[in-house]
């Protein structure tokens, strides 16, 4: 099962890239809801380079690793990425004043299609609030 979200992120490519791939900047929006946060990340941004962060509950209940190995990278363009035996793909997509940020992945059958894809979107719509204000901010 393929499962696909995307969302549009008003800023230049050069800062969105930056931001999808930068470790300090997905420890910053890395995270589903208030309550969770990723503590720590790692990114080796090329074909056989590996990433992972961990993301917790803030109450320190639960957390996890999500962990694996960039297949392709094409700057300003395209990542893919294994993770266990499912692969994943993010593609920036430039657009007059914005990137389309679109990422398709595998997915699995501990939780439903629909929680998954909220769970992603989630995430990405986090990503795109996190570039916006670090543009307003700068």
């Amino acid at each position: 099962m393929k499962i696909v979200v995307s969302t549009l992120v008003e800023a230049p490519m050069h800062e969105v890239w930056r931001a999808y791939t930068t470790p300090e900047d997905i420890k910053a929006w890395n995270t589903a809801s208030p309550d969770w946060h990723t503590t720590a990340a790692t990114v080796d941004l090329r074909p056989g380079g590996q990433f992972s962060s961990r993301m917790e509950a803030k109450d320190g209940s639960f957390g996890f690793d999500f962990a694996g190995e960039y297949t392709q990278v094409v700057p300003h363009q395209l990542i893919e990425y294994a993770f266990g035996d499912r692969v994943g793909r993010v593609e920036f997509i430039e657009q007059a004043s914005a990137v389309l940020v679109t990422v398709t992945f595998d997915g699995e059958q501990t939780h439903s299609e629909e929680q998954q894809r909220t769970g992603w979107q989630a995430i990405l719509d986090s990503f795109a609030r996190h570039v916006k204000g670090k543009l307003a901010s700068e």
